[in-house]
């Protein structure tokens, strides 16, 4: 016997909430490696994410990222083994989250502006899976800096206040890396960044609210400043702006690559700007 129509429709969001729900989930699946089951309404959890859509929840899914840092934090905090090993399990585990998603981007990023002298040349060194000087440098560098940091952070403001930030620049960081994506065209057409589209304006400035409004409301009763919350968001934001200037002077255009390099820019320019205005 065939199956009616209605039948055999795939089950829709019944409401914006739950649309809200697929839409983290489709973000937790593509920019981590944490397991996330398919909702009871998700037509197919395993589509093509669209990022001219889904991306507009980014923020909730950095929150959730941000949390496996934070928590990776407290434990060794609280068991005494110091600020900079529990500032070090704490990146580990988000690099482990993540797949490290955003470190590979900054890798390759670093060597494809480092070591090719043309467009073409350095897409071409983008693609390849091998690691290179320029590449290592920017990665060891960046989690050096943003260990550094995040140890200094929490002999300044102690737990509360690092979990905090933790958590909230993981949405941050994330959501203003959506940037050289929204206002940038891809730079290549068989790249993942042409594959899953592009968010629109609407739907970046929709994530942008959603991530500052959540971190101000994270850091903020925890201790952080006005101010200090205010000039992260300002470094962090300016850091993806500069990545994609870079970008489009160099390759002409963005890929996922660049996204990536962009979150590790904002990441530490945020927790730079939290720990300049640190209460004393």
């Amino acid at each position: 016997m065939h199956e009616t129509a209605e039948n055999s429709a795939p089950p829709a969001p019944i409401n914006p909430v739950a649309q809200a729900l697929v839409e983290t989930a489709q973000c937790l699946r593509f920019y981590t490696r944490l397991p996330v089951p398919a909702l009871p309404w998700e037509a197919d959890p395993h589509a093509l994410p669209d990022f001219s859509r889904m991306t507009r929840m980014l923020p909730l899914a950095g929150l959730v990222v941000g949390c496996v840092g934070a928590l990776a934090f407290a434990l060794p905090f609280l068991l005494g083994l110091g600020s900079f090993i529990a500032a070090t399990i704490a990146i580990a585990a988000l690099t482990l989250a993540t797949g490290a998603f955003h470190e590979d981007g900054l890798a390759d990023t670093f060597d494809a502006f480092g070591g090719g002298s043309t467009r073409e040349r350095k897409l071409e060194i983008m693609k390849d899976s091998r690691i290179g000087t320029f590449g290592g440098a920017a990665l060891m560098l960046g989690l050096i800096l943003r260990i550094a940091l995040l140890a200094a952070l929490a002999d300044a403001l102690g737990l509360a206040a690092t979990m905090a930030a933790l958590v909230a620049i993981a949405a941050l960081s994330r959501t203003f890396a959506l940037l050289p994506l929204t206002l940038l065209e891809p730079a290549r057409l068989d790249g993942a960044s042409a594959a899953v589209g592009r968010p629109s304006l609407a739907t970046f400035a929709t994530a942008c609210v959603i991530a500052v409004t959540a971190s101000l409301a994270i850091a903020w009763p925890a201790g952080h400043g006005l101010a200090a919350i205010a000039l992260a968001v300002v470094l962090g934001f300016g850091a993806c702006w500069v990545m994609m200037r870079w970008s489009r002077a160099s390759i002409g255009g963005q890929t996922g690559d660049i996204a990536g390099a962009a979150q590790q820019f904002a990441e530490v320019a945020a927790l730079l700007g939290l720990l300049i205005l640190a209460p004393s």
